[in-house]
């Protein structure tokens, strides 16, 4: 397996569609759109967001993963991740998130945020190794090539407010609509191949 960077906007606006409903799922309402878009205007028009993805010795995208960098430009925020359907064994289908995100961990100054004991078992299994107490419960970790050595110093990713992105869909009935077509085209048109 490789990892590959998705820059070029159609397969990238199609791997982020596919991104966004696997993570969410169809009973998640506008939520998954909601991210498409926001992703898309915002984070990726502001080159302050990075799609991934694992790719096997035929280019197939195997795992998909959403970086975001933080305020400062120091770190990046692993702030979707998933793996995708494959010929792995059931007992094993996360095994390519994992082998993307260990290896983002390596190479990339990573944080991520576990929401529970479960999700920080995942990331320590993936390299993750310095651990902070965030909010509501919530732990942050840090790769090792992550440059702060405290949680102050680790920085948010940058954020797209969800709540505007939604009152701009109930305003401009014609821009909810593209982004609903640009959504469902990129999930059709999702590619086989990667890099």
């Amino acid at each position: 397996m490789k990892v590959v960077q998705v820059n070029e906007s159609a397969p990238r606006d199609a791997c982020l569609a596919r991104l966004c409903a696997e993570v969410y799922g169809q009973a998640a309402g506008l939520t998954p759109l909601v991210r498409f878009a926001a992703t898309r205007r915002v984070l990726f028009a502001q080159e302050a967001a990075r799609l991934l993805a694992t790719v096997d010795g035929a280019g197939r995208p195997q795992a998909l993963a959403l970086l975001v960098l933080d305020a400062a430009g120091q770190g990046m925020t692993l702030t979707l991740s998933c793996a995708l359907d494959g010929d792995e064994e059931p007992d094993d289908r996360e095994a390519p998130r994992r082998a993307l995100i260990a290896e983002l961990a390596s190479k990339a100054p990573l944080r991520v945020e576990a929401e529970d004991a479960d999700a920080e078992a995942f990331y320590r299994d993936c390299g993750i190794t310095r651990w902070f107490a965030g909010r509501d419960g919530w732990r942050i970790g840090l790769g090792a090539r992550h440059p702060a050595s405290t949680l102050a110093e680790a920085g948010a990713p940058i954020a797209v407010d969800d709540a505007e992105v939604l009152r701009r869909f109930k305003h401009d009935a014609k821009g909810f609509e593209e982004e609903k077509e640009r959504f469902v085209q990129g999930l059709a048109s999702f590619p086989e191949h990667l890099g």
